[in-house]
């Protein structure tokens, strides 16, 4: 009976040591995060963006006369209309599964 009698012992002495420490931590995080004084930032520097002048007179030099513009793009329907040929856009019932031809058996 001795024996239980030192190892309880023992073992208490061991959990009052881990309550110590978790509570000093605890107690060490606490201080830290609520009641430290936040250091005061000087103020930041005002950004003041620079002045942008575009020079328009570039625009007018000879060599943009000589650009050519592209042709414009031609819808489906109107490349068909062009053609002479009849435009489908799409499906009747988008939501109607596609006839493969392949039957399969259930």
């Amino acid at each position: 009976m001795a024996i239980t009698f030192f190892e309880e012992r023992k073992r208490q002495k061991n959990l009052i040591l881990v309550l110590t420490i978790l509570i000093l931590a605890v107690s060490i995080v606490v201080w830290n995060n609520f009641f430290k004084k936040e250091k005061v930032l000087a103020p930041e520097k005002v950004y003041a963006p620079p002045e942008i002048k575009i020079n328009f007179e570039v625009l007018k030099s000879p060599i943009f006369e000589e650009f050519q513009s592209f042709e414009p793009i031609l819808s489906l329907e109107e490349e068909a209309l062009k053609k002479g040929e009849e435009v489908k856009i799409g499906r009747e019932n988008p939501f109607a599964p596609y006839e493969t031809g392949i039957k399969t058996t259930e």
